[in-house]
């Protein structure tokens, strides 16, 4: 089974979710630079998303490009981790008119550990078809940055409801920990077998 179709279909589905979030953004009535205060909390989780599906978007095409095969397990497991991933426009939307309040705050890193745990899965199920000694395997090793971006959203959720600043700045941190493409894959990329 080739692996076009779904690298092709993923790409598509995460460009329709971020072009959603930015549908969502309204721009104000007036002129003034006053009037952009109350579009400040949802320009700032839209670009908080957008990084998260950038980033999603960007370890995903590495994780491909280091596969070789795929089948219907990875396929059900790719859907899983978009299923997710198509629950961002919703709480980014509701977490920046709601000003970063406790409960949407917390929601939006429940939806990030659900997706953080998708990607686990896809990875294990390619992982489980290729071997321990495939690509992947070798450049994800233990996945400790994958273990500590989970952690943090399990600190981060029930933080929200005492303290939604040190959970938006969790969160924050996970997308830095993440920003630059995933260097144990890129090196597999330029070693191949």
């Amino acid at each position: 089974m080739t692996k076009a179709r779904l690298e092709t279909f993923s790409d598509g589905v995460i460009a329709i979710l971020i072009t959603i979030m930015v549908l969502e953004l309204r721009p104000p009535e007036a002129t003034d630079w006053g009037s952009l205060r109350p579009a400040v909390s949802s320009l700032l989780m839209y670009l908080l998303s957008f990084v998260f599906l950038g980033i999603y978007w960007n370890n995903h095409h590495h994780m491909f490009h280091a596969t070789d095969h795929i089948n219907g397990r990875i396929l059900w497991a790719n859907l899983h981790l978009l299923f997710w991933l198509s629950l961002v426009p919703f709480v980014t939307e509701w977490m920046g008119r709601n000003h970063f309040a406790a409960l949407p705050t917390a929601v939006y890193g429940g939806v990030l550990l659900m997706a953080a745990l998708a990607w686990t899965i896809l990875q294990r199920e390619i992982i489980a078809l290729e071997g321990p000694t495939s690509r992947l395997a070798l450049a994800v090793g233990r996945d400790l940055k994958g273990k500590i971006s989970a952690g943090l959203y399990l600190v981060a959720i029930p933080l929200a409801f005492a303290n939604r600043w040190i959970a938006d700045a969790i969160y924050v941190f996970v997308a830095l920990l993440w920003l630059t493409p995933d260097p144990r894959i890129e090196s597999r990329l330029t070693h191949r077998k």
